[in-house]
């Protein structure tokens, strides 16, 4: 993968010199997201605001760099150099914010740090929710940023939210959410605590929490026991994918049972620098974001078999202009390219909890409420 001057690096003991080229190749797998697109609600000359569908993460982070917030609106929509306001969880769809200078940025950012910042959101969750309103105060503490899993624990940060009631059709419950602090995951782990996980939350509403769902913060296991179950349950399911992990990332990871960021079955493509794609410098660390586990490769690499790259993007480029379907870039090192998995259903990219309305002092923006938050709505 690694070449000096286009030719392949055979002693790794060799010392550059002035003017040499050394060019890295990275294959990558994206997790699967969804095909719904990016709707745009405003726009002037100093803010974007979208409506963000569930599944796409904000911006490159992890396995993620094509299917991204970010990226789409520089690719498609020619909006670049955007800087991040706030943002939500990758499963989370609704209102988002990007300011298009450093100046509003840091304007609006003010705000946020002075608490001026409304945030109301919408979801549906399992059984009859109490019809009075419910403020949730328990502390979230984070399990794994990797594999992107909190908790309810006493050594926690403290964080605080206003539940209401919205609608109840016999088995679930449409509520309305305003967390009064921004912390991971804090409004699906606090409904998780109030027995009233979010209908399909593939993380807070599995079975590896224990017969309650963790319930009232009862869980019966270590976090090292909990993210294994977790993980063994999406395995099961094929649904590996729906975390942001693969089974490469599984099999590499040596220093503990926190997984690495994978990609599930999706085209391959090499790294390559779009405008506009990457996190701005004076943004703060993400708490979605999932750090990859680093996994070297063997030092005795058949530079044959490396060589046959060449070859083998050849071939596909070929098939590609000839309008083969199903092309697929192969890679004879990459495990996840022989891997088989099926695709993902539409119904397991989205989480019923959306992003309703943000106001700050001066601006208000709100999306339209989702179909299954509707009172007739059914499973």
């Amino acid at each position: 993968r690694l070449r000096l001057n286009e030719e392949p690096v055979r002693d790794l003991d060799i010392v550059l010199k002035n003017n040499d080229f050394l060019r890295n190749t990275v294959h990558r797998h994206e997790p699967p997201v969804t095909a719904q697109p990016i709707r745009i609600l405003a726009e002037d000359e100093e803010v974007v605001v979208v409506d963000k569908p569930s599944s796409l993460p904000v911006h490159p982070c992890g396995r993620f760099r094509h299917n991204t917030v970010i990226f789409i609106l520089g690719k498609e929509h020619g909006l670049r150099e955007l800087h991040t306001l706030h943002r939500l969880d990758r499963m989370t769809s609704g209102v988002l914010m990007f300011a298009k200078t450093a100046a509003v940025s840091k304007r609006i950012d003010e705000q946020v740090r002075q608490r001026q910042l409304e945030k109301e959101y919408i979801c549906r969750v399992v059984g009859e929710f109490p019809e009075h309103e419910v403020v949730c105060e328990e502390p979230i503490l984070v399990v794994s940023y990797k594999v992107g899993v909190c908790r309810v624990d006493p050594k926690g940060k403290p964080c605080q939210t206003l539940f209401q009631r919205l609608s109840y059709n016999g088995s679930s419950s449409v509520v309305r959410c305003l967390p009064r602090t921004g912390r991971t995951h804090q409004i699906r782990v606090h409904l998780q605590f109030l027995g009233h996980p979010i209908v399909n939350d593939p993380i807070y509403n599995m079975e590896a929490w224990g017969p309650d769902r963790g319930k009232g913060g009862k869980i019966g296991k270590t976090d090292e026991e909990l993210l294994k179950a977790l993980v063994e349950e999406h395995r099961s399911k094929q649904s590996l994918g729906v975390l942001g992990i693969g089974e490469e990332d599984l099999n590499c990871s040596s220093e503990s049972k926190d997984c690495g960021n994978s990609g599930d079955r999706t085209k391959s493509v090499e790294a390559d620098p779009i405008n506009g794609s990457s996190r701005p410098a004076e943004d703060k660390k993400d708490p979605e974001r999932d750090d990859v586990a680093a996994c070297p490769l063997n030092s005795d690499i058949n530079l044959e078999m490396l060589a046959k790259d060449k070859e083998l993007s050849l071939c596909g480029n070929q098939d590609r202009q000839a309008g083969e379907k199903g092309w697929e870039e192969k890679d004879p090192l990459c495990v996840e390219c022989r891997t088989s998995r099926r695709d993902p259903s539409p119904e397991e990219l989205v989480m019923f909890l959306h992003a309703l309305r943000y106001k700050g002092t001066d601006f208000e923006y709100c999306s339209s409420m989702p179909e299954w938050a509707m009172e007739d709505w059914e499973e």
